[in-house]
């Protein structure tokens, strides 16, 4: 059993690793999406201009590269399961927030929004494999009985 958790972990993990680096390949048309979708707080606008004059990027362009990395950093370490159960919640974390923002179903006319929506689901369960590795770990269970205590 383990053996196929390991297989599974490192075949999930490609999906990040590979969206990642597409991110930063690509990484004006993800700088586009992100303009188009994302908008700073006024909150934290002055400091987001800060961070833009320091680097001299915009914040597209700061969120490519930060979302890009993390899902290639975050890929790698599940695959390898070094600190699995911290990446995976980041990837939660990551995930839920794209899912929200890029994925605004509720805002489509109801023919329209059909491949938002299965886009959006798609996202809830890749969060539900990262919950499962969560609560798996890195630790190896001992063998259960198939039936508890019968």
């Amino acid at each position: 059993m383990p053996a196929f958790v390991t297989f599974g972990r490192i075949l999930f993990a490609v999906l990040f690793i590979y969206t990642g680096a597409a991110r930063l390949f690509a990484m004006q048309a993800t700088v586009d999406l992100i303009a188009a979708k994302v908008v700073v707080p006024d909150m934290i606008a002055p400091y987001a201009k800060q961070i833009e004059t320091a680097t001299a990027m915009t914040t597209p362009q700061l969120l490519a590269i930060a979302g890009g990395g993390l899902e290639i950093i975050a890929g790698v370490m599940i695959a390898l399961n070094f600190g699995a159960r911290f990446f995976a919640m980041l990837m939660i974390i990551y995930v839920a927030v794209a899912t929200f923002l890029f994925y605004d179903f509720w805002n489509q006319a109801a023919p329209d929004n059909a491949k938002m929506l299965v886009d959006a689901l798609k996202n809830l369960s890749i969060i539900g494999a990262l919950f499962m590795i969560m609560g798996y770990g890195r630790a190896t269970r001992p063998a259960e009985a198939a039936y508890g205590d019968v």
